[in-house]
């Protein structure tokens, strides 16, 4: 009877699995939303949940961040569905038309909804509505559950970004009292630089949903993208003053996204308001948030045929426990919580009542893109040679990554094609080794919002919310053509093979060995080389020698420089080349320095290189984004080192151990104050070299270093001119927001013509397109100095700028060299390095770093 009464209970326990787990509160012995509750609780909560329930929910570490803490995936569904979460994983690509067997798409199977929480570190409100959100899913007593469940299984993001969300959470526990201050301008509602919004290398992760420039967003896409959600939901939060936001988006819509996506976004919002209603709790729709910018966690689902969402509560990092906002009433952590959790099963439940029809339009959405390609363009052709298959590869790579799949032409043909180097159409012949990338396959969406030359929106009636051109061949600085015609490639598994030349047997005996200065993959192997002790020289102008020709600011190694390697040396550089993955990048020997054309070797055409020792100004005063692109270029990117040093402190700093110092976007006070400013002045003439960036630039002008802002001086001739035209300043107020455009500049895509003979365009052609977010554009160096990339007329290339933005950015400096007595200073105007995607800005940078000789 006992043991009988056992079993019975132990099938009751099973049955009613609900009532074996502990909510929240229960578990971490608070309610949620009365304190911050730090990632590894959230990840054990989750693991505890997953653990005592283990055939209704799946859990997945995916990664880890750069701090070592762990990336969750929570698979929740019936007990039969996640049976068969890979059945249904394939079923999604059979949908999407990515699945390699040949089986048919079967549209009963269930849908997947994909809700991620915290990606921006300091909006902390969702990763305890996550919590509440796997809780309630858990409830076998809710027939509402039971009924979501049936047809959907739901996959829960609970932090997109630890790291950035315990920056944030034991700062804010460190300073709050016991019993919160809701007045803002206590110090528990300031955070300091660099605030915990951005992941360890200071990137905000919601603009890498497509570059994928980061550890945890590469990890993460390669499991979206296995899985391809039919719903995906991004949660995050806004100034505390704000009402909650949700779905349908704001203008503008990229032209690629579809009416139903558009009108199961109304259908969302109107479940949420159903539920805001009820509480009267305040929200808004339509305005602000648009769906355009690729890079969001909204955009790059949408453009991957799923309803992409963001939801937005008022609160962020200034909200902390509790804030008083200027009505008088003091919105709370719980408030927030309960508002996304509700928004979140709203969600589930809205997905899974429209669940037919989502599963129908998202199988009809990849099926229009492969029968009918997307967009007028029908085939992008690449045309890779040897000066850009670093940077080919990379693309390559990045296509994958994203399985859009590529190929190549094979054979001969022409066509009319537009060229992105100017936007004008031409006769191309087709060479069988161009690359091929057809708009017919099912990711033809993302393609045409990645690769369009020219990204299309409506007319633009208010900001947009990011930049506004993107277009990867000129973020690669590959060449690319567009065609109208459709082109089948041959299969990419055909690519053609590039060998690397051949080495010469007596190669120990060699006078020297040479690596041609292309790309940043030879930055890399600079780097490395540098901090192997070799000693290297350039050659300021190209050379021929034994039948080969080597490119400007190709690097030099001789052996009776490097005598102390011996025997070992060229067995060192072949080592440096080793991880590049580029057949071209490699050591070539040469057998005298007596050459065919061009400077000997030992002539004053090939100069030191002198190892930089450099200092990354950091901290307060630091654009904090700006200073981490920067950081992670040499930490992860080149492996070199660099000693940060916080503004506050730079007035102190030994200048002697440093011949380099990279000045971000920033302000810098100390530069028009005497004192430390005097002092760089005083290094810089002695041999050091400054590299200043974005709004860096900007201060160096204003404090007389040299350089001019354009346009700085005119304001006397705009009043003059306003005086002429009284009824110009007579505007009508619901206009405000159109006539703020004029001077609006949304991250545009302009060409630099270089000047490829100095040292900082080394390894380019003679033009480059540079990524513009202002208008900031400078006038040209005299004769201290190198105008080495310059704007003329009729350079813009893709983007929204307004009239009057447009018309200053003309005729003026974007990068220059301006020489200091024996040292010199990199103007760096734009940014090179933008969110570590603008691939072609890095061997820029790297020239400024190492071929610009300042010592």
């Amino acid at each position: 009877m006992r043991s009988l009464l056992v079993a019975v209970l132990c099938m009751l326990m099973l049955i009613c699995g609900y009532s074996q787990v502990q909510s929240p509160e229960a578990y971490l012995g608070y309610k949620i939303g009365t304190r911050f509750t730090p990632h590894w609780k959230i990840a054990d909560y989750f693991s505890y949940v997953a653990g005592k329930l283990p055939t209704k929910i799946s859990l997945l570490k995916y990664g880890q961040t750069n701090e070592g803490r762990p990336l969750l995936l929570a698979f929740i569904g019936t007990p039969e569905n996640i049976k068969n979460l890979e059945s249904i994983r394939m079923n999604n690509n059979r949908l999407a038309g990515l699945a390699r067997d040949r089986m048919a798409a079967d549209e009963s199977m269930a849908q997947v909804v994909w809700l991620s929480y915290n990606v921006h570190g300091d909006e902390t409100s969702s990763s305890e509505a996550a919590m509440l959100t796997l809780f309630a899913l858990t409830d076998d007593t809710d027939p509402r559950v039971k009924t979501w469940l049936s047809n959907t299984v739901v996959i829960i993001d609970p932090c997109l970004n630890p790291d950035g969300r315990d920056r944030y959470v034991n700062w804010f526990n460190s300073v709050v009292g016991a019993v919160y201050n809701p007045d803002p301008q206590s110090r528990e509602h300031v955070q300091p630089w660099p605030r915990g919004r951005t992941n360890h290398y200071n990137f905000d992760l919601n603009r890498d949903w497509a570059w994928q420039s980061q550890i945890e967003t590469q990890q993460r896409m390669k499991v979206y993208n296995e899985w391809l959600p039919q719903v995906h939901v991004d949660f995050h939060e806004m100034g505390y003053e704000s009402p909650y936001y949700f779905a349908p988006a704001a203008a503008p819509f990229h032209e690629v996204i579809t009416d139903w996506q558009k009108e199961f976004q109304t259908m969302i919002g109107r479940n949420n308001a159903k539920y805001f209603d009820a509480k009267g709790w305040l929200y808004f729709t339509k305005i602000g948030y648009d769906l355009f910018y690729p890079s969001y966690g909204d955009t790059y689902p949408t453009y991957n045929g799923a309803i992409g969402m963001t939801f937005e509560q008022g609160g962020g990092g200034a909200g902390g426990l509790g804030v008083r906002t200027r009505d008088g009433d003091t919105l709370t952590l719980v408030d927030r919580v309960q508002h996304h959790f509700t928004t979140s099963l709203s969600t589930i439940e809205a997905s899974s009542a429209n669940k037919e029809r989502l599963i129908k339009e998202f199988h009809k959405f990849f099926n229009d893109a492969i029968t009918n390609g997307v967009g007028e363009i029908k085939t992008y052709l690449l045309r890779i040679d040897s000066l850009e298959w670093y940077k080919g590869n990379l693309l390559r790579n990045y296509l994958q990554n994203n399985r859009i799949s590529w190929g190549y032409a094979g054979t001969a043909s022409v066509h009319k094609a537009m060229s992105y180097a100017d936007g004008k159409e031409l006769s191309l012949t087709v060479k069988p080794t161009d690359m091929l990338i057809s708009t017919y396959q099912p990711k033809s969406a993302l393609l045409k919002v990645l690769f369009e030359p020219v990204t299309k929106q409506a007319e633009v009636t208010n900001s947009p919310y990011d930049i506004t051109a993107w277009s990867l061949p000129y973020a690669f600085g590959i060449e690319t053509y567009s065609m109208k015609d459709k082109m089948a490639p041959v299969s990419a598994e055909s690519m053609p093979v590039v060998k690397p030349a051949a080495i010469d047997s007596n190669i120990n005996s060699a006078y020297a060995y040479v690596l041609a200065w292309r790309d940043f993959g030879s930055a890399r192997v600079l780097a490395k080389i540098l901090q192997a002790g070799i000693r290297v020289r350039y050659a300021e102008q190209a050379f021929a020698v034994g039948g080969r020709t080597y490119p400007v600011g190709s690097l030099i190694v001789s052996r009776s420089a490097n005598a102390r390697a011996g025997a070992d040396l060229y067995k060192q550089l072949e080592a440096a080349t080793a991880g590049i993955e580029n057949p071209l990048t490699r050591f070539l020997p040469v057998f005298t320095g007596f050459v065919d054309k061009g400077g000997d070797l030992g002539s004053n055409k090939v100069q030191i290189l002198q190892q930089p020792k450099i200092a990354l100004l950091s901290g307060e005063g630091t654009n904090s984004g700006s200073f981490g692109a920067i950081w992670h270029y040499f930490d992860q990117q080149l492996s070199y080192p660099v000693s940060l040093i916080n503004v506050a402190d730079a007035p102190k700093m030994d200048l002697t151990k440093f011949n380099t110092i990279i000045f971000p976007g920033g302000t810098y006070r100390f530069l028009s104050e005497k004192g430390f400013s005097d002092q760089l002045k005083a290094w810089v003439s002695q041999g050091g070299k400054i590299i200043a960036m974005e709004q860096a630039v900007s201060q160096f002008a204003k404090a007389g270093w040299g350089i001019k802002q354009k346009g700085a001086d005119d304001d006397k001739t705009k009043d003059s001119k306003d005086d002429k035209e009284p009824y110009k300043l007579l505007k009508r107020y619901e206009d405000r927001d159109k006539e703020s455009l004029t001077n609006e500049n949304s991250g545009t895509i302009y060409r630099v013509q270089l000047d490829n003979s100095h040292p900082l365009a080394f390894g380019y052609k003679d033009q480059y397109y540079t990524l513009k977010n202002s208008d900031a554009v400078y006038e040209y160096l005299k004769d201290d100095g190198w105008n080495v990339g310059i704007l003329k007329k009729d350079n813009y290339m893709s983007g929204f700028v307004g009239v009057k933005a447009k018309e200053e950015l003309r005729d003026g400096l974007v990068f220059g060299v301006q020489d200091m007595g024996r040292g010199k200073v990199v103007y760096l105007a734009d940014d090179v390095l933008f969110r570590g995607f603008w691939e072609n800005g890095k061997l820029l940078f790297a020239n400024a770093v190492f071929m610009v000789q300042g010592y």
